[in-house]
């Protein structure tokens, strides 16, 4: 591995306006640590409330909870509280521990935080090349070049951040080519006979599983359960044929497998925010050429 020799440890104190929705960097270091002296315990700090998000590059610290203790190696990281039962430390030896790390104040992103780690874990395996993993040693490489200034700057660093990060712990699901071969034959199923569709009992048969054990892993690994997909895809179609035909509501609503058009006017309104005439008129809102659902 390429080493970047801009090691350091760079705090930041601005005075964020408490009215505005400013994240506070704290501090954030690039660390080459080569003694056991280095040890910090989450329960004996006083620059608390903290956040701190460290990632190993190259050799292995140690970061120990009341559960369990984790060996944090090259492409591992770890989440903490602070103050918080935990510690971390270099285990001795003659390896160097190398890392990044960044720290900020729980204020408005906190719920973001719990998020992402009640999806990745305390410990997660992180590969170097991922979005966040650039971005940390960005915003390092700009701490050490003098680039961080003022609160504005270091708010959009640190959201760009753990913007990147949630999207990592949120992008499992989504992965299609880690989902069941079940899970791939119903969505290919559901693409191809959305209009046709009578209801999950069908998927789950052709799929050859029963309802309930289908609608368990499609909704874990896709993040919606099968109805859902197939009102989301029913509803990308609609607005294709909203845009390009002349079609009635009703004409378009069994096109698309709806039993009514009643039906299909409460879905649509559902998931775009208005009716399928008022969509197609583009009264009172964008007109769009395509919706795009996670």
């Amino acid at each position: 591995m390429k080493h970047d020799h801009s090691y350091g440890v760079y705090g930041f104190r601005f005075n964020e306006p408490e009215r505005l929705p400013l994240l506070s960097l704290f501090a954030v270091g690039h660390q080459l640590e080569t003694s056991p002296a280095y040890s910090w315990n989450g329960m004996e700090r006083s620059d608390g409330p903290l956040l701190l998000f460290q990632y190993t590059t190259e050799g292995t610290g140690i970061f120990d909870t009341e559960r369990e203790s984790f060996r944090i190696g090259p492409g591992r990281g770890f989440l903490a509280e602070i103050p918080g039962n935990h510690r971390y430390y270099h285990p001795g030896g003659a390896v160097p521990w190398e890392f990044y790390f960044i720290l900020f104040r729980p204020q408005l992103a906190l719920p973001l935080w719990e998020d992402i780690k009640s999806k990745l874990g305390p410990a997660p395996a992180i590969d170097p090349g991922s979005i966040p993993i650039r971005l940390l040693r960005d915003i390092a490489r700009e701490a050490h070049d003098g680039k961080i200034t003022d609160p504005y700057i270091a708010s959009s660093l640190l959201y760009q951040f753990l913007m990147e990060l949630g999207r990592l712990a949120a992008s499992g699901p989504h992965h299609t080519a880690e989902w069941p071969p079940a899970v791939r034959q119903s969505v290919s199923f559901i693409e191809a006979h959305y209009h046709s569709m009578i209801g999950q009992e069908q998927l789950a048969e052709q799929v050859g599983l029963s309802k309930f054990h289908l609608l368990r892993i499609f909704s874990k690994h896709v993040g919606v359960t099968p109805n859902e997909y197939l009102n989301r895809v029913r509803t990308r179609h609609a607005v294709e044929l909203l845009r390009t035909t002349d079609r009635s509501i009703e004409a378009i609503a069994a096109e698309l497998g709806y039993s009514s058009g009643s039906y299909f006017i409460k879905v649509f309104q559902k998931l775009t925010g208005q009716t399928p005439g008022a969509f197609r008129s583009g009264s009172g809102s964008l007109h769009y050429n395509r919706l795009f659902f996670d």
